[in-house]
């Protein structure tokens, strides 16, 4: 099983450090390794000697791995973006950890600002206000730390419920962060074909649109009461009727969520076996999820109801986005990254449900059913640029960027992880950003990573963490094999998003040429031994070609492909055409996300 080399240093010393007067973490479980490795404050959570630690809870993910989530207190005051997750296999043994801050706290914790003042400024960032909540003194995991207030503002903006987090620095004044929990995104079914089965409450002449088995998920008008009628026959098919809109969100519900079971091991969108509410009827070209429940409007044209199966499950996916550790605060790099998740799951659950031609088929366009505003889809996964001013690559520009817009960079990458960038299964090709060419691992294993990651989230997240959250997903995930690993770096580096401090190592292997020297004449043949070895991670398929020869000159390798480990044959046929001299040949190792190479001297003789 890999592991990180200063975990294992960290996990045998604890037999030695839990002895100390040093206090675990509160909530801990008594000998809980991921609590012993927290209890002996290793270099890698970044700690002071104010800091104390809160355990939040236990997740059981995919092939019984378990993420034991953490947050931080510095001098008794929560600590915004300190916390951070322990991933243990299902033997006890700790495999990684995913930790959002950088460096540890040294901060002044007596504000200069009061309370008041924190409350007014927090309020100019709303246009309409129902409530604000008292200000929370917090600090703030940046840099050494920073003073805040935490203010969260109730209201209304562009016509739509907002519940707005506002850090205002206790020492300036200034507007440290903002974000906002709600997220603005966009019987007889109108877009799922008839008849659909959904499941409702009832009998006799009173039924409901409540799911019996998935707890938590109605359906109904904007007052938030679940639709009722005499007999369980729900809608008439048509884009205007909300009944039809509540069959096509229900219908779409459950197969997201079966999809999370059944491909991802996730119980419901909280990962507890709870689902959310849903609104139909709003009078608005828009769909949102606002924390507690999701709304859903209409088209441009007023002909159509916001309900097709990805924009469903683009919603829900926030749900999930916001219920993994880290939740779904932070700052537009996060939302950024929040919009992409909807994305994700939209497709996730288009390609379980693997409908017909006649209906959605699977794809990974955004929106394509509803032509909301008249322009045609929101978005394209496999090359966003098709959108004006989404984003293919990452740069520098992108973390400021609108969230639909910016979410382009992430789908890009999904998109190369799943079908790679020249499907063979009729989905359109994706070209690169560093003209590289991959091979998807599939749908269903691309999102196991995805939902690894999400595992991993921490409460400030930007592109170069989900990276790195990824990479040790796809390593604890699948720790016999390379390749999801190397695929999983490739399609980052295939989007331009750099590498963070703190990346597991990579799946490495070296080759060499035996002997390193040979001769031949005109019209002979001579061949050497292409060997390769493993150099950290598990073996890998990797293919061999040479470079450099002469003109006349051919090279074949017998076998052209081998496992790191095995041995290959290159024969060089040196044709009577070919000038004597001494050349130097370049063979290359080939892997999924590295090349490597080893130099043979070839000297042709008169």
């Amino acid at each position: 099983m890999r592991r990180n080399a200063a975990l294992a240093l960290v996990t045998s010393a604890v037999c030695v450090l839990v002895a100390t007067s040093v206090p675990g973490p509160a909530n801990a479980s008594k000998g809980d390794p991921a609590d012993l490795l927290v209890k002996a404050r290793p270099a890698l959570l970044h700690s002071s000697p104010k800091d104390a630690y809160v355990r939040q809870g236990l997740i059981e993910g995919q092939g019984g791995l378990r993420y034991t989530t953490y947050t931080r207190t510095y001098a008794g005051l929560p600590v915004y973006g300190g916390d951070f997750v322990v991933v243990s296999a299902a033997t006890g043994e700790v495999l990684s950890t995913s930790v959002s801050q950088d460096s540890a706290l040294d901060v002044a914790t007596t504000p200069k600002l009061g309370a008041a003042e924190a409350v007014r400024v927090a309020r100019s960032q709303l246009p309409e206000i129902s409530s604000v909540t008292t200000p929370r003194l917090v600090v703030m995991a940046q840099g050494r730390g920073r003073l805040a207030y935490e203010v969260i503002v109730n209201g209304a903006i562009r016509g739509r419920q907002s519940k707005l987090h506002v850090f205002v620095d206790a020492l300036t004044g200034a507007v440290a962060e903002k974000s906002d929990e709600v997220r603005e995104g966009l019987g007889n079914s109108y877009y799922n074909g008839n008849p659909v089965t959904i499941g409702t409450s009832g009998g006799g002449a009173s039924f409901t649109m409540v799911d019996p088995v998935r707890r938590g998920v109605r359906c109904g008008g904007q007052n938030g009461a679940a639709f009722t009628g005499t007999d369980d026959n729900w809608g008439n098919g048509t884009g205007t009727n909300f009944e039809t809109a509540c069959v096509d969100v229900l219908y779409a519900i459950d197969t997201e969520w079966d999809m999370l079971k059944n491909w991802l091991g996730r119980n419901g969108f909280n990962g507890a076996g709870d689902g959310y509410p849903a609104r139909v009827g709003l009078n608005d070209v828009n769909a949102y999820w606002t924390g507690a429940y999701t709304a859903f409007g209409r088209t441009s044209d007023n002909r159509r109801q916001v309900t097709s199966m990805d924009v469903v499950a683009h919603e829900y996916g926030h749900a999930v986005f916001a219920t993994t550790p880290g939740l779904d605060l932070g700052d537009n790099e996060k939302a950024i990254l929040n919009e992409s998740t909807g994305d994700i799951f939209a497709a996730l659950t288009e390609q379980y449900a693997n409908q017909p031609a006649t209906l959605d088929p699977p794809d990974y366009i955004v929106g394509e059913e509803l032509d909301i505003s008249g322009t045609g889809p929101l978005r394209y996964m496999y090359k966003p640029s098709l959108s004006p001013g989404d984003p293919d690559c990452f740069s520098s520009a992108v973390p400021t960027m609108f969230p639909q817009i910016g979410a382009g960079v992430q789908n890009h990458w999904f998109y190369l992880l799943a079908e790679g960038s020249n499907p063979t299964n009729g989905q359109p090709p994706s070209p690169t950003c560093d003209s590289s060419t991959i091979v998807g691992l599939g749908a269903r294993k691309a999102g196991q990573i995805y939902m690894g990651t999400l595992l991993r989230k921490t409460s400030v997240w930007p592109h170069t963490a989900a990276r790195r959250a990824s990479l040790q997903a796809a390593l604890d995930l699948f720790p016999a094999s390379c390749l999801e690993y190397n695929t999983v770096k490739a399609a980052w580096n295939a989007v331009r998003v750099p590498a963070r401090a703190g990346e597991p190592y990579t799946c490495d292997f070296s080759v060499a040429v035996n002997p390193a020297a040979a001769t031949a004449q005109p019209g002979q043949q001579v061949s050497v031994t292409v060997t390769s070895a493993v150099v950290s991670g598990a073996p890998q398929e990797i293919s061999l070609r040479a470079k450099g020869l002469p003109p006349g000159m051919t090279a074949s390798f017998s076998p052209a492909s081998i496992t790191t480990g095995a041995t290959s044959t290159l024969t060089f046929t040196v044709g009577a055409s070919t000038a004597p001299g001494t050349y130097a040949i370049t063979v290359v190792g080939d892997g999924v996300a590295l090349d490597h190479t080893a130099t043979l001297t070839l000297t042709v003789a008169p």
